[in-house]
């Protein structure tokens, strides 16, 4: 049996949780912490052209930029830097010196393969160990694979990869290429896995790795804490733990476990990775975890409407990350339903030159409570059944279902959700606005929809904002939900910039004390 190599991720891959954004220290201090308990291959972030260096980012666009963390005295390891096929001009590449990376991953789409494997063969002209990392491993059919590792052979990498991009690579699906590989691939050439956790398959797929009968030294990538993107990669300190256990290995636990708790569970805290339904469905449908983030954002829609999104995408769109395609599916998806509203006119009446106050489920519409209660107007609240409220304005498919069916004939409901008992069904995709992040917000919907009936004015209660710590959103701790801080931030800036924007058009203000928005 070969050796089990272990190359440790966690400054790339880990990068997709913080936006690289690690800081200085932080970094030097992984690289010692790998360092010190014995990690074969470390790699130290992204490389490219395309991106603007910052000092406290893993993402470099110079090789020397690479070279201050990397010590002196590299014990024996290989440092190694990844580069996406199409980001970094080949003749901008210096020649392998000896005083930065030693080793290059390349990744690339399937439909860039036979130029990347160009690049890579110049990579290693140049004295690079070069890592060839074809994306998606399952998308390519077996004659296409044969024919990337015959391409692959006549240049002789240091590392060939068999790449489960989407985590949903099942031990047969894993066995079967690897075997594909072994009988196929030049002896010189070492095998990669590189593994996420969609599935919680990592772990397990590895160790199928590590007893398979094979005379190849095999590397297999890890990131500390499992940090990477979505749900996550195999975690360094559990397979070092196993290999210390089964394979004779050598690995210190302790530096790994001190970067854990030093800097990794504060940045996990912030922005979770790690094994959820939106991330399966993602890897269950074959599908960049991308798409699922945008989904799972939105926090408007099940399980079952993810499900749904994912059957209607084209095949040829999943593999990689379209913004623009997933955004229109989704819009689509909501805006089919019907419209029902032959209690417009009836609607139009009791608001006509009437003060409506717009209630929305933030905190304040509690505490505050008594300044609410004292206003004289129609009240409407937002996703939620406010006590005293004369309507109920629905647009989220999960806060429909919680809604106690005695409160439908008090609904007005948008055309995504689906319903005869509501008072009213209005048209989804015209009350939304052009700002990305509050695209649908509800409360900016509602805003909307009230302005084409004649209100007067617009008072707003618990209209709060967003703040990062999630136990501060919601009068209703079962509302409660966790996404990136970006995301929170994003989602206040947008409702700022709409709010200012329907305030053009008709008089709004805050009866309630908001926190994270302003007019």
């Amino acid at each position: 049996m070969g050796k089990i190599i272990l190359l440790d991720c966690t400054l790339r891959d880990g990068g997709y949780c913080n936006d690289w954004v690690f800081g200085k220290k932080n970094i030097h201090t992984i690289i010692e912490g790998l360092l010190e308990a014995n990690i074969d291959v470390i790699e130290c972030g992204y490389i490219s052209q395309k991106k603007e260096f910052n000092i406290d980012r893993t993402q470099y666009t110079s090789f020397d930029q690479v070279s201050q963390f990397i010590p002196k005295d590299r014990e024996g390891k290989i440092f190694v830097g990844m580069i996406n096929y199409g980001e970094y001009a080949i003749e901008n590449i210096p020649v392998y010196d000896g005083t930065s990376v030693e080793g290059i991953r390349v990744c690339f789409h399937k439909k860039m393969r036979v130029e990347a494997l160009e690049y890579c063969r110049q990579l290693k002209e140049k004295g690079y160990k070069v890592f060839v990392q074809g994306m998606v491993s399952l998308s390519y059919t077996d004659e296409e694979f044969l024919d990337l590792i015959r391409t692959v052979n006549e240049f002789e990498p240091y590392a060939f990869y068999i790449v489960d991009s989407f985590g949903m690579m099942k031990g047969k699906d894993l066995i079967r290429l690897f075997y594909t590989v072994e009988h196929n691939l030049n002896p010189h050439t070492y095998i990669g896995f590189h593994s996420h956790n969609n599935m919680q398959l990592a772990y397990s797929n590895c160790l199928s790795l590590t007893q398979v009968q094979s005379s190849r030294s095999i590397i297999i990538d890890a990131s500390i804490y499992g940090m990477g993107r979505g749900a996550g990669n195999l975690n360094t300190e559990l397979f070092t733990e196993y290999l210390n256990e089964n394979e004779d290995a050598d690995y210190n636990l302790k530096p790994l476990l001190a970067v854990v708790d030093e800097i990794l569970a504060d940045f996990h805290k912030r922005n979770y990775w790690g094994f959820n339904l939106p991330n399966y469905i993602s890897a269950k449908n074959n599908a960049h975890p991308n798409y699922a983030g945008f989904l799972d954002d939105k926090k408007t829609l099940t399980v079952e409407d993810m499900e749904i999104i994912f059957q209607l995408m084209d095949e040829e769109k999943k593999a990689g990350y379209d913004k623009d395609y997933i955004e229109e599916l989704y819009t689509r998806y909501l805006a089919t339903g019907r419209v029902q509203e032959e209690n417009r006119d009836e609607l139009a009446e009791k608001l006509k030159d009437r003060k409506v106050i717009l209630v929305a489920p933030g905190k304040s519409s509690v505490k505050e409570k008594n300044i609410i209660e004292k206003e004289d107007g129609v009240v409407i609240s937002v996703n939620f059944d406010y006590p005293s409220s004369d309507y109920i304005f629905l647009s989220n498919l999960r806060r429909y279902r919680e809604m106690g069916a005695d409160k439908y004939g008090k609904c007005i409901v948008t055309s995504n959700i689906t319903s005869d008992k509501v008072y009213m069904q209005t048209r989804y995709r015209d009350l939304l606005n052009g700002v990305e992040t509050v695209r649908d917000n509800a409360g900016l919907m509602a805003i909307k929809f009230l302005m084409g009936y004649g209100v007067k004015e617009i008072l707003l209660a618990g209209f709060d904002g967003y703040s990062h710590d999630t136990k501060e959103n919601y009068a209703d701790k079962r509302m409660e939900f966790i996404t990136r801080n970006a995301v929170l931030d994003a989602m206040n800036e947008g409702m700022e910039i709409m709010l200012k924007e329907y305030a053009k058009e008709i008089r709004i203000s805050f009866l309630t004390t908001p926190k994270y928005v302003k007019l």
